[in-house]
């Protein structure tokens, strides 16, 4: 028995289980971690080296002319390129081309007369005979070696000011009841064809299957035009939540249906005749005795549907809009990515804030999953 547990097999069953895990991991760890950091920081190094120094180039646009002092006949304009962060400048230089052409402490000649100074600690001196002019400031380009920086500015930015919150909730009105009205619907549907016996049942149950491997693209526009075809004829506008609660109850059904009537076929006879010898009529059955028994499979569907409809977004820009007041969580995070192409601080915290709810839904009934999967498919013999 000893041998067998510590056979090479058995080590490759965990080697792999454990390299899976770190698959799905490893992504996810990356994205928190670089929602916490500076953003210059995100740009210049991956979130692996977010714990040790990095060394990454920058270009520091000193004050305006505005801000010049003048000082015994020179007119000056100081400043820190680091703002009060923190880090160490290993090089600089006066144009883009040779950004690290003098050591820290040295004084570069520029080429409208003026002098650069840039210290160790980022502390830079521009000095001039002639008072400087126009309305920007110089900029000044370093190498620099800066500490590991985090900050909740990323999540307070997009909480705040990118409209996220209003979207956040768009998404949880979508998702929930579009999770709900499935289960309730396919659960019944599922007792029928597993217990009741009527014409075309074992017809029903092959359309149903069939339909699984329908794509969702491919019947979006009819059920669309359906839908607006109704709606106008008793006066229903056609973007509201219930054409996208309807929309997903379609195209989820097939599975929920699957799934169910699997694990409801594979319950003990027994209970339902004895039941039935009782007086109990199928209405009573299916809500005191299947419904209880169901729960892994109904939580394992549950995970699939919510995580299905949170992360949807062309359902949503279908059947819902993408005005601000009904646009969605995802629909948000691609107006971001359009508007906002170089803020991946912004991206990495909207992104994370929107897989906090699937991952707590899925922790939560993770346990369920596996065991609704397979129930059916080892009972009977």
């Amino acid at each position: 028995m000893r041998a067998a547990k510590n056979s090479p097999l058995t080590w490759a069953v965990h080697l792999s289980v454990l390299l899976l895990v770190a698959l799905w991991t490893l992504p996810t760890a990356g994205l928190l971690i670089s929602s916490l950091r500076d953003k210059d920081q995100i740009v210049a190094s991956g979130w692996w080296t977010a714990l040790t120094t990095s060394s990454q180039n920058g270009i520091y646009r000193a004050p305006a002319p505005s801000a010049q002092v003048e000082q015994n006949g020179a007119f000056v304009i100081s400043g820190n390129v680091f703002d009060g962060k923190g880090g160490t400048v290993s090089a600089f230089g006066v144009n883009i081309n040779q950004p690290t052409a003098y050591e820290p402490g040295a004084t570069a000649e520029r080429n409208d007369g003026s002098k650069l100074t840039l210290g160790e600690n980022g502390d830079f001196r521009i000095e001039s005979p002639k008072a400087f002019e126009g309305t920007r400031g110089d900029r000044i380009f370093f190498t620099s070696a800066v500490p590991p920086r985090f900050t909740f500015d990323n999540y307070r930015t997009v909480l705040t000011a990118e409209g996220i919150g209003q979207s956040f909730l768009n998404s949880l009105t979508v998702a929930v009841p579009a999770t709900i009205i499935p289960i309730l619907v396919a659960a019944f549907a599922a007792y029928a064809l597993a217990w009741m016996k009527f014409p075309g049942r074992a017809l029903i149950l092959a359309v149903i299957v069939g339909l699984l491997v329908v794509p969702l693209q491919m019947s979006l526009i009819p059920l669309l035009r359906m839908y607006n075809d109704v709606g106008v004829f008793f006066g229903v506008p056609s973007k509201t939540y219930l054409g996208i609660w309807l929309a997903h109850m379609g195209f989820g059904l097939p599975l929920a249906i699957y799934l169910l009537r699997n694990y409801i076929a594979g319950l003990p006879r027994e209970i339902m005749e004895s039941a039935r010898v009782d007086g109990a009529s199928d209405f009573t059955i299916f809500v005191k005795i299947v419904l209880p028994l169901s729960y892994p499979a109904l939580a394992s569907f549950s995970i699939f549907q919510f995580l299905w409809t949170w992360n949807d977004l062309l359902v949503a820009m279908v059947f819902l809009g993408a005005g601000d007041s009904e646009l969605v969580l995802t629909g948000r995070l691609v107006n971001l990515l359009g508007s906002r192409g170089g803020n991946w601080e912004i991206l990495t915290a909207s992104a994370f804030i929107t897989i906090i709810v699937p991952l707590a839904v899925f922790f939560t009934l993770q346990r369920y999953l596996v065991r609704g999967l397979l129930a059916g498919s080892v009972k009977g013999g």
